[in-house]
């Protein structure tokens, strides 16, 4: 494996499992309140946005690494309104 693809290899895992943590607070507290939803709004699209360059590439890494980043926004999007839309 060359530099920059151990570079994007290593740095695709980070930011794909630094939302891991966010997860699991907010399914344990059973609360979202303090978390921006258009932020993350925002965010997932960019990131549905980064599946799709990474389709148009045949990036299979950026496909990947953004799909899990998808699933565990919209995780966060899903909680937040099931536990924070009543108040």
């Amino acid at each position: 494996m060359n530099l920059p693809d151990w570079v994007g290899g290593v740095s695709a895992v980070l930011t794909t499992i630094a939302f891991v943590p966010q997860v699991w607070k907010i399914w344990k507290a059973h609360a979202a309140r303090d978390i921006s939803l258009p932020m993350y709004l925002l965010f997932s699209a960019g990131v549905a946005g980064w599946i799709v360059y990474g389709v148009l590439l045949g990036a299979w890494p950026v496909i990947v690494a953004n799909s899990i980043t998808l699933l565990l926004s919209l995780a966060v999007i899903a909680m937040k309104w099931k536990w924070d839309r009543v108040g």
